[in-house]
């Protein structure tokens, strides 16, 4: 029990993530085998289809989507990348104004329906502008990343080849969910202010909109929890050696169950109300006796 253990490892490059990625932390636990896959979230389907992984960085919505459908994967507390996602729906500003209660009607671009920007970008245009969701025609360019997930009856695919941003330019697309800041002057914003906006969803939920997690096989939780714990630790470390968040700037990497309590609650509300997972999770059901107690 004492030999070091080798862990297939999922990990993307942040700065709450460089420490360990570099072994400037480390332990005679455990030995990561990082996976070269940038970005990361380009191994996620093999995170919960092939269970490929020991240890990943996981998106939210995913997880609780594999969670809901069985997959054996269990979380960490441990955000790897958080943000707001007010700026990363846009429209083509040369086509006319266009604003969110614009939408009806419309056909907006997401890289898949259930990935979680896309699903953040839907709370926020549902809760806080009035946006009817289902009058909606989406277009996706991407499986989802669960197989067993269903996208809703307005959900339709792009042709293959197509690309997003393209079509958005072209006005086959009326606004599309990006994954970051478009550089195209031509693109704007949808949400305006989406700074202030954003700082407004806070005050108003109380919590933070998480993206990526880390989560861990259930097998290994269950076999070596010590791991998982020395994992967990690797992880605090690494964080710890970041100096984030640095003085008076919002924590977008909160560590330990209690503080992503809320945002867990949020991110599992979000997901219930747009029917990607059947019934709202308790935040507990989320972690196992092991990974529950992990806090920063």
């Amino acid at each position: 029990m004492n030999e070091t253990m080798t862990l297939k490892t999922l990990l993307g490059d942040y700065p709450v993530t460089e420490a360990l990625k570099q072994g400037k932390v480390s332990s005679p636990l455990v030995r990561f085998e990082f996976a070269d896959i940038k970005p990361p979230s380009q191994g996620f389907k093999r995170t919960v289809r092939n269970l490929e992984f020991d240890v990943s960085e996981l998106a939210i919505m995913t997880y609780l989507v594999a969670k809901a459908h069985g997959a054996p994967l269990v979380l960490l507390p441990a955000v790897v990348m958080g943000r707001f996602q007010h700026p990363l729906i846009v429209y083509n500003a040369e086509r006319g104004p266009l604003a969110p209660g614009d939408l009806a009607g419309r056909r907006v671009g997401v890289r898949s329906y259930s990935v979680t920007t896309g699903a953040w970008i839907r709370g926020i245009l549902a809760d806080d502008y009035g946006v009817d969701l289902d009058r909606i025609r989406w277009t996706t360019f991407e499986e989802p990343h669960v197989a067993e997930f269903r996208d809703p009856s307005n959900v339709e695919r792009a042709p293959a080849g197509k690309d997003l941003t393209a079509m958005l330019l072209a006005g086959e697309l009326d606004a599309a969910i990006v994954g970051a800041a478009p550089t195209d002057p031509h693109l704007k914003t949808l949400i305006p202010d989406p700074a202030s906006a954003a700082r407004a969803w806070q005050a108003k939920n109380k919590a933070l909109q998480v993206n990526h997690l880390v989560v861990v096989k259930s097998s290994l939780s269950q076999s070596r929890p010590d791991v998982v714990r020395e994992v967990y630790r690797l992880l605090l470390e690494s964080r710890k050696a970041s100096g984030l968040p640095k003085p008076g700037e919002t924590d977008f990497n909160p560590y330990g169950v209690e503080a992503n309590r809320r945002n867990l609650e949020v991110a599992i509300d979000c997901a219930f109300r747009q029917k990607l997972i059947p019934r709202r999770f308790t935040v507990d059901e989320l972690f196992d006796d092991v990974t529950r107690a992990l806090n920063a």
